[in-house]
């Protein structure tokens, strides 16, 4: 302990750059090693990263730094750590005999679905903290051998991945399509089923065996789970694909060898496509044997068949991610864009409900902001407007933006009208709108609202289906990391003006990084170009910590 004490004051100035470098280097040759198929030397390998000092560090830092739900405490009430006791957890983390302890139940309202509730068991920071360093462990070895069309809680891929790999498989051809839904998937995947097909170490098979058995405190009620992988520690997602992984190459097996089948997962969601009809039915029966192996099940009033073409089963089109994909017939002398077949075009569009969620979301938005100034409203609903239009920027949503702009407009005009009952309507345009940059805007001189329309429409760039970060090519990933759609269009100019680099310690930001925009000159008011600066979100905490520049 000693030893430990020692270093304690020094958690800010560790060589955080040496740490990641030396880390990072390991998860490499654990990459190399499994894609060699060299099973004994991943092994040796990831007993060498559990036992080093640096990945421990990294372990701690991602839990109580880069992550921003840290704030979430487990069963022992513990939300924040000081840098002596982050150290005091590194040296903990050498006894790989732990044993995790009970799991916290938390409700949160699922997406879409405000009268349901997602169940989250949440882990100690400590727990957390070995989940992270298994996951150090684990996703190089596992990166190696993913499917290439899974594209959920994967380092480097999005869902606009997964829906440009369906646009580039039904482009074609018309398809009938599997939209498949999984019955409870985190909860019900098999434990013997999870660890056999895991085929790992010791030291890791009785972590992650802790980690799925743990008790779960429900308020004052404890269930011991005999299934699944509780949502919420850092480890589920990767052990939910893990779980999944061979799915794709099983029903490739069994289909046809002269047209094989398109199946593009993304997590739990996955769809099927085929152009015979017969072929797509059998294949439904494959997917649910294989399925249950796993201890899951296709839900049987959530999966459907589709066409993208001709109405089947009353619809036409399919929903996937949020998006509404469908192909369209063209008049004689429509030309068909170059990626497409003649007579036909793929259009992917945002989908209705995701449309009638956004625009409930703005209402709820403005009608909370009743009572409060003009310029509170618009740092509200400008986080909403971007990531909304961000996330659709790459499918056809123009005519969709001019839409939610129009649909705004006499939101944000009713708004004013409540706060101004005995003004005219021409009274509140001329008091909340003004001429910005020479195009009427919703402002106050100094706050402006962002519109959907000046978002820019663009064709997405697929990742190469055998890219993985590990794969040491920091070339193609910064450029992709520069134009990846759930980033503001300020930290992409600030990406490529610092070349994927962090403005404080230098290294290279990778998919998982936390980035945080400084302010150069401290005045958060003063957003000018120049003044930005792009850091980690553990460099933002030491610069303003350290009151450094």
């Amino acid at each position: 302990m000693a030893d430990v004490n020692s270093r304690t004051e020094d958690w800010n100035t560790l060589p955080w750059k040496d740490i990641r470098r030396e880390v990072f280097r390991l998860q490499q040759r654990i990459y190399r090693a499994a894609r060699q198929d060299d099973l004994k030397r991943v092994h040796s390998l990831q007993r060498l990263l559990l036992r080093s000092w640096s990945a421990r560090c990294l372990a701690v830092r991602r839990v109580t730094q880069d992550n921003r739900g840290k704030k979430t405490p487990g069963v022992d009430g513990i939300a924040a750590l000081t840098p002596r006791q982050r150290m005091q957890m590194v040296a903990q983390l050498r006894d790989l005999s732990h044993r995790p302890a009970l799991l916290r139940r938390v409700y949160i309202p699922k997406p879409g679905k405000p009268d349901e509730r997602r169940p989250l068991a949440i882990p100690t920071l400590l727990d957390r903290a070995y989940q992270t360093l298994v996951k150090l462990a684990l996703e190089p070895e596992w990166e190696a051998r993913f499917e290439p069309n899974s594209y959920g809680f994967r380092p480097g891929r999005s869902p606009h991945d997964a829906i440009e790999a369906v646009f580039n498989f039904i482009r074609l051809k018309p398809k009938y399509v599997l939209d498949a839904d999984i019955t409870r998937c985190f909860d019900c995947i098999s434990h013997d089923a999870l660890l056999q097909k895991l085929h790992t170490i010791r030291p890791i098979e009785r972590l992650v065996r802790g980690r799925l058995k743990a008790g779960i405190l429900d308020h004052d009620r404890y269930i011991f789970p005999q299934a699944g992988t509780p949502q919420g520690g850092p480890l589920s997602p990767l052990l939910a694909n893990i779980a999944l992984h061979g799915l794709e190459t099983a029903l490739r097996q069994a289909a046809p060898a002269k047209s094989p089948p398109g199946v593009i997962r993304y997590a739990d969601d996955f769809v099927v496509l085929h152009a015979d009809l017969d072929v797509l039915l059998y294949l439904q029966g494959v997917a649910a044997e294989w399925l249950a192996e796993m201890g899951l099940e296709l839900h049987p009033e959530k999966t459907h068949i589709s066409h993208t073409l001709i109405p089947y089963n009353g619809q036409v089109g399919f929903d996937f991610l949020g998006f509404h994909i469908r192909r369209y017939p063209v008049g004689k002398y429509h030309t068909r864009t170059f990626r497409g077949a003649p007579g036909f075009k793929t259009i992917i569009k945002p989908g209705r409900e995701a449309l009638q969620r956004h625009r409930q979301r703005l209402r709820e938005t403005i009608r909370q902001y009743r009572g409060a100034s003009q310029a509170a409203l618009i740092h509200a609903l400008n986080p909403l407007i971007q990531g909304w239009a961000n996330y659709y920027q790459h499918c056809v949503a123009k005519h969709d933006f001019q839409i939610l702009d129009n649909v705004l407009y006499h939101q944000l005009m009713r708004w004013a009208r409540y706060r101004h009952p005995r003004k005219s309507g021409k009274w509140c345009y001329h008091r909340y709108w003004r001429r910005v940059d020479g195009r009427v805007r919703f402002s106050d001189g100094e706050s402006v609202l962002s519109f959907h329309q000046t978002t820019v429409v663009s064709r997405f760039v697929k990742v190469r289906g055998d890219k993985s970060p590990f794969d040491g090519d920091w070339v193609y990933w910064s450029a992709r990391l520069g134009r990846e759609p759930t980033k503001s269009r300020r930290v992409t100019r600030l990406l490529r003006r610092q070349r994927g680099r962090c403005a404080y310690c230098g290294l290279r930001f990778v998919a998982e990084d936390v980035l945080e925009v400084h302010h150069h000159d401290g005045n958060h008011t003063n957003n000018a170009f120049d003044n930005l600066r792009l850091l980690h979100g553990h460099c933002h905490d030491v610069v303003h910590g350290k009151g450094c520049q």
